[in-house]
């Protein structure tokens, strides 16, 4: 048992700690919203045969956390939004919580990251997201697993402006305490990044090419900082930075930020295509190995959307974001 915690300490350090290129890595989302999807225990064996080494669940799945025993993939295990505000009201829910759906397979599995909440801010429920956080940290380490790293996952909503990146701020004081608490205690930020939506909803303005990352001249510059933008994906993480910057006061906050989604679909709208979605997550695959961002000049971990299409989402679209199809049968060539 010793000999995995300290293994597991040094990979979270390396994860936490470094930009080089190797310990960067590249994961999927696991969405369970469909009823034709195969079995958990398949889908583990699936992931270890395809190279897939990072997954992130939404909630503590128990029977895909079970069927990860022994498969040395690292995973992000997300909290309900309507399980915060009982994690927020005391030390002890937080503790229940961790008995509950972590320790029991804490030594067969390898939970690296718990994200409290997903794109809960702005909303009612913000104000539980960093009570929820401080709890589940304090309940980690009086059971001992320190190792483990305490975040939230927010979207684009939670900046007042997004262009030109410089200028973003936050605009809802929950998620300027949230950032610097996680500024503070050296905790990275989970973020969701979505061109597709952005083009899909200014198409007037955004260039197809721009949006997947094929643009061979910057769409634009950013004056204030001078620095060029050849795709939108890149604006919208820098502006993440700008407003993190804005919010601790540093400009080299040295926060680090992980693509908790990302992703394009394959089907059910304009520009949705299984061209498109080949096109965008292989160009996200790369980038993210590569040199970053205008801003951030470093690769980064990102979870590409999502691993199957699910046929219980609210619209065609969401429901064709899948990398498979439920038969674990591509849509297009990626891993």
């Amino acid at each position: 048992m010793m000999e995995r915690f300290w293994a597991r300490l040094i990979v979270v350090m390396v994860l936490a700690f470094s930009h080089r290129t190797e310990s960067i890595g590249v994961g999927v989302n696991y969405g369970l919203n469909g009823d034709n999807l195969p079995p958990p225990g398949e889908v583990v064996n699936f992931l270890k045969n395809i190279g897939i080494s990072r997954i992130r669940i939404f909630e503590p799945y128990p029977e895909v956390l079970g069927a990860l025993r022994g498969s040395d993939i690292y995973v992000s295990v997300g909290t309900r939004n309507e399980d915060m505000a009982n994690i927020a009201s005391s030390l002890e829910a937080a503790t229940f919580w961790i008995n509950t759906h972590i320790v029991p397979y804490y030594d067969d599995v390898n939970i690296i990251w718990i994200t409290v909440g997903n794109e809960a801010i702005p909303g009612s429920d913000a104000q539980y997201i960093l009570p929820a956080i401080k709890n589940l940290d304090a309940s980690l380490a009086a059971v001992g697993l320190r190792n483990i790293v305490v975040t939230t996952v927010v979207a684009g909503t939670v900046l007042g402006s997004s262009y030109p990146p410089s200028e973003a701020v936050f605009t809802d004081n929950n998620m300027v305490d949230i950032v610097n608490y996680l500024y503070t205690e050296k905790k990275p930020l989970m973020i969701n990044v979505y061109p597709y939506f952005a083009l899909s909803s200014d198409p007037a303005h955004i260039t197809l090419d721009y949006a997947l990352f094929n643009s061979k001249e910057p769409a634009f510059v950013d004056e204030k900082v001078n620095l060029a933008y050849y795709n939108l994906f890149d604006a919208m993480f820098d502006a993440f930075l700008a407003a993190i910057a804005k919010a601790v006061g540093n400009e080299n906050h040295g926060i680090q930020i992980i693509v908790s989604e990302s992703g394009w679909p394959n089907a059910g709208g304009e520009f949705a295509t299984i061209e498109n979605a080949r096109t965008y997550n292989n160009n996200l695959k790369m980038h993210a190995m590569s040199k970053g961002t205008p801003r951030y000049q470093n690769s980064f971990d990102v979870f590409i959307f999502a691993l199957f299409n699910e046929n219980l989402k609210t619209s065609e679209v969401e429901q064709n974001f899948g990398n498979f199809y439920p038969t674990m049968e591509p849509v297009y060539s990626l891993w």
